[in-house]
């Protein structure tokens, strides 16, 4: 611990001193890490959705994660609701109207498809297989690891022995742990940011600074009760409090709007997208949006899911005990796709009526901000749906703090799959100063985009990780058949 709080510590200290010239430096690495390393990216992301396909149904998916009679540790509905809230969580909504209308608004290419059914198709794309396979290649090896081979929860356990407890395995575990604390405190910082942002919107004020630290510190607290109570009295719960208010603004959305036309529309872009997810991935032909529209869109996706992968892995990993691989792998990959599919079905083709009920359109949806609430705008009990939504953002962000400071107090409790408390108590602690810090810092700089500029730190810690992933599989694959 005390390495990677003094990397994070004078890492703080020189953006902190050098504002200006760190957030230029960050926004340069990023976008010459996604312009030179994109392609790679997207071909990463193939390789893993095939990969982890082959694995779960080959006769290696019968192997359990733990031993052969043991039941899984967490019901269906407890374990799909806490890797969906950790995985994806209040993403989904902040993108559930703006990203549709925008790919409906400027398709990424040309098709024979209306632009409609194409806008939800990328979508899909984005938020589907790819992301998942991310995650669930690291879910994969450490659960091996952990439940099958009785290792550690550390990166590490993924690599050869003849590295283990070397400087290149501490090097790699640290690496996660930096990473995971800046995606973070940039999801909170970001997050508390949107929230107010919302609730400026809902409630028409200015509410600054003072809310979002307030919005901070709640969440932490929150964050730190969950993590503090542990995987099922605590982040189990909230994950399910999550999914099941989820449900009923989805069924609420729903049912008041043209449903036959979102099945058809659901039915169509699924289909389109399983047809054409190959080609899509190695943007192959017309597929291709070309390089200025990818890295804006789907290199910074897979860069963003990339950096969320060890963290968000580990995490499904250590719930996943008692599961076969095959069940794991295709939950992991199938669940929240089908799940995210209908959830943008919904609110995208609703928005497509809307607008086209409008006449005319002037990027009302184009913010993160605003769209969903300006969306309800146009429903019944439209302040309890935005009350509802603001109570959402807030919640899911909490479940993606406590599982990855309960991830980090893993890893700096020697891979102890529940760490002690103390750590659960230091790293939130740290995780809410360094919150906070990043936040002050950004309305002392209101000319830099400071909570931006640390969400694209994540697209360059993620580039060590794409290559680590294709060194950790090709370890696991060799060595699989004869440890298993």
């Amino acid at each position: 611990m005390a390495v990677s709080t003094g990397l994070l510590l004078l890492f703080s200290a020189v953006v902190f001193l050098f504002t200006e010239w760190s957030y230029q430096s960050i926004e340069v690495l990023s976008l010459w890490v996604r312009s030179h390393f994109g392609y790679f990216y997207l071909y990463l992301g193939l390789g893993c959705v095939l990969l982890l396909l082959g694995i779960a149904i080959s006769p290696w998916g019968k192997l359990k994660l733990g031993p052969p009679n043991e039941k899984p540790e967490h019901s269906t509905w407890a374990w799909a609701s806490m890797l969906y809230s950790t995985g994806m969580g209040a993403g989904i909504l902040l993108r559930a109207v703006q990203e549709p209308v925008f790919m409906q608004q400027n398709p990424p290419f040309a098709t024979n498809t209306t632009p409609e059914i194409l806008a939800l198709e990328f979508t899909f794309y984005q938020w589907g297989f790819t992301a998942w396979a991310f995650y669930g290649l690291f879910a994969l090896i450490i659960g091996h690891a952990l439940f099958a081979k009785n290792q550690k929860v550390l990166v590490s356990s993924s690599i050869p022995h003849k590295f283990k407890g070397t400087k290149r395995a501490n090097a790699v575990d640290i690496l996660a742990i930096i990473t995971t604390v800046f995606g973070l405190i940039a999801a909170i910082g970001l997050g508390t940011a949107q929230i107010t942002g919302g609730l400026n919107h809902v409630f028409q004020s200015e509410f600054g600074v003072t809310v979002t630290l307030l919005l901070a510190l709640l969440i932490s607290a929150i964050a730190f009760v969950s993590v503090w109570l542990g995987v099922d009295k605590g982040i189990k719960q909230i994950s399910k409090f999550n999914i099941l208010v989820t449900l009923l603004l989805l069924a609420f959305v729903f049912v008041n709007s043209n449903m036959g036309n979102i099945l058809l529309s659901f039915g169509k872009a699924s289909l389109h997208y399983l047809k054409d997810f190959v080609p899509m991935s190695i943007t192959v032909g017309r597929y291709n949006p070309g390089i200025e529209f990818l890295t804006d869109w789907t290199f910074y996706y897979w860069a963003f899911w990339l950096a969320w992968a060890p963290f968000t892995g580990i995490f499904i990993a250590r719930i996943s005990r008692g599961r076969t691989l095959r069940q794991m792998l295709l939950g992991v990959l199938i669940l929240p796709s089908l799940g995210t599919f209908f959830w943008f079905s919904v609110f995208g083709t609703s928005a497509f009526e809307i607008i086209e009920s409008w006449g005319s359109y002037n990027n009302e949806f184009g913010s993160v901000f605003s769209s969903i609430f300006l969306f309800f705008g146009e429903y019944p009990l439209s302040g309890l749906l935005n009350g509802i939504t603001i109570l959402l953002l807030v919640s899911f962000l909490v479940t993606s703090v406590d599982s990855a400071v309960f991830v980090l107090s893993m890893f700096t409790d020697k891979g102890n799959p529940d760490p002690q408390r103390k750590h659960r108590l230091i790293w939130s602690i740290f995780i809410l100063l360094a919150t906070l810090a990043l936040i002050l810092l950004g309305n002392a700089k209101p000319d830099i985009d400071v909570l931006t500029a640390v969400q694209k730190l994540l697209i360059i810690t993620s580039l060590p990780f794409a290559f680590f992933m294709v060194f950790m599989a090709a370890v696991f694959l060799s060595s699989f058949r004869g440890n298993r």
